[in-house]
């Protein structure tokens, strides 16, 4: 499988974009990141380009304009942040990182037996 690119902190805002409602315009993402970032739009576009660089954003020419969509998956994505995440802080051990989201973590009941599920699925492999 291909290596996933690496995705800034700013450009995860772009992705998040394009994977809800994509495809879209450089003006569009501009729109939809309006509430969350107060970038110009040669920003945003600036972030759009290098994704198009690292591979993880396409683009569809249609007459003037370009139509962006994501070229990976969010859960690819997802995945590979997170486990990049637990070998940076814990050292690639899970164990710590869920002990400490339990012990700050405010759980409903249902979200208790959803993770005993997961646990137990983990543990019959």
């Amino acid at each position: 499988m291909k290596k996933l690119p690496k995705i800034s902190e700013s450009e995860w805002l772009v992705m998040q974009a394009l994977w809800s409602r994509g495809p879209l315009t450089a003006n569009e993402v501009v729109e939809e990141l309006a509430p969350k970032a107060k970038w110009k739009p040669k920003t945003v576009k600036t972030l759009i380009n290098r994704l198009v660089k690292k591979g993880a954003v396409k683009f569809k020419k249609e007459g003037r304009k370009y139509r962006y969509y994501a070229a990976v998956s969010e859960a690819k994505c997802v995945g590979t942040e997170s486990r990049s995440f637990v070998q940076r802080v814990y050292g690639g051990t899970a164990r710590p990182m869920l002990a400490a989201f339990l012990e700050d973590a405010e759980l409903s009941a249902e979200d208790i037996a959803e993770l005993k599920k997961i646990l137990e699925q983990k543990e019959g492999e």
